[in-house]
């Protein structure tokens, strides 16, 4: 019996397979060809539905809009207008981008001052509206837009302070203690380990000075007239010679060190003239601005030469001298070239888009400059 139980229903499942090729082998091959092309043209209906469904979708929804929020990798950032309500120097310059330039995002820029009700702060260069208050915006003040005061000469080339007490929120200069502090220029780390050998131009020629407002009554020019009596400068700019193709750092790469000197000695106030005149050139700095405390706020202590390090202006000619004919000694002012990069504001792009990172940093903390004067001037 057990056989038989076993056995039975083996024999019945093949003579059922059997069966079934047999009728299969006798369908027609039209019915082949039929069921191939029913099965593509589900598949075309079903793909066609998919794209119906999208588009559908797509169409409601809404409109960009620049006060839509702006979001990125999950985090939702509100749109920032930043107006520009008179360009630097009366001189129209294209509008940056900010996300382009910078990866700064959800950041406008716009000179259109009917977006002025809609700004989240606005910018007013000092030397254009020089202590004129009818060259401001009039009328109706945001309670939370910020108007911030931009700045990037010295106290003693910067007047009409004192009618600017209580009108600005915010401050944007070279100074450290601003709300948007925006130097010259700066040094930042290089990535990973650095080099481990600085190369330098090779230099034929000792002393350059670049300058184009000679006034003999500022400090610099009285200090370099003391100077050159011990020790050969050529001079370019107004009262000298001409730059070569008309470039700066290419005519100072030529030279060991640049004066580096500043037109008006005040905190913080470290121009171009030794990030980009002297350090993209290759050159020593020799500085004439604040005091070393200063300048070390900002730089290594052994990436420049301070005049105040030096009893009289001989001293410094015969140590510029000594250096000259001790190639090892003079190229440790470069040691920091190993470890940091030198980075030179581009103006105006820069402030500009810094507003937006500030802004957005700052919240709703609000503050007015009760006297700017005082702050500035101190």
């Amino acid at each position: 019996m057990k056989n038989v139980v076993f056995l039975e229903p083996a024999r019945l499942v093949a003579n059922t397979e059997q069966q079934r090729r047999h009728w299969y082998k006798k369908l027609p091959v039209c019915y082949f060809l039929m069921m191939k092309l029913l099965c593509s043209q589900v598949y075309l209906a079903s793909f066609a539905c998919m794209l119906l469904t999208v588009y559908l979708c797509f169409q409601k929804l809404p409109q960009a809009s620049s006060n839509v929020p702006f979001v990125t990798d999950h985090i939702v950032m509100d749109p920032i207008i930043v107006l520009l309500w008179l360009q630097p120097f009366g001189k129209k310059r294209p509008i940056p981008d900010c996300q382009t330039l910078y990866n700064i995002r959800a950041c406008t820029l716009t000179t259109d001052r009917d977006q002025y009700l809609r700004s989240q702060a606005v910018i007013i260069h000092h030397r254009d509206i020089r202590g004129n208050l009818s060259t401001l915006p009039q009328g109706h003040r945001p309670v939370s837009q910020r108007w911030i005061w931009m700045n990037f000469e010295s106290p003693s080339h910067t007047s009409g302070l004192k009618k600017l007490g209580g009108v600005f929120n915010w401050t944007m200069s070279y100074r450290l203690d601003s709300d948007v502090f925006v130097p010259y220029g700066y040094l930042y780390p290089k990535k990973g380990y650095g080099s481990k050998k600085v190369s330098l131009p090779h230099k034929k020629k000792l002393v350059a000075w670049v300058i184009s407002n000679w006034n003999e009554e500022h400090t610099r020019v009285k200090y370099y007239i003391r100077l050159r009596r011990h020790i050969p400068i050529d001079v370019y700019g107004g009262q000298g010679m001409e730059l070569s193709n008309n470039s700066i750092v290419q005519t100072v790469s030529q030279y060991k060190f640049y004066l580096a000197f500043e037109n008006s000695q005040h905190p913080d106030y470290i121009t171009e003239k030794l990030w980009r005149n002297a350090f993209m050139s290759s050159a020593v700095p020799v500085v004439l601005g604040p005091g070393r405390a200063n300048y070390e706020l900002f730089l290594p202590p052994d990436s420049f030469i301070h005049i105040d390090d030096f009893r009289s202006p001989k001293v410094l000619a015969d140590y510029l001298n000594f250096l000259d004919k001790n190639p090892k000694l003079y190229k440790k002012y470069f040691m920091w070239k190993k470890h940091y990069n030198v980075h030179v504001t581009s103006f105006w792009s820069e402030p500009y888009c810094s507003v937006c990172k500030a802004i957005r940093a700052a919240g709703s903390q609000t503050k007015t400059m009760s006297d700017l004067a005082l702050w500035f001037e101190a």
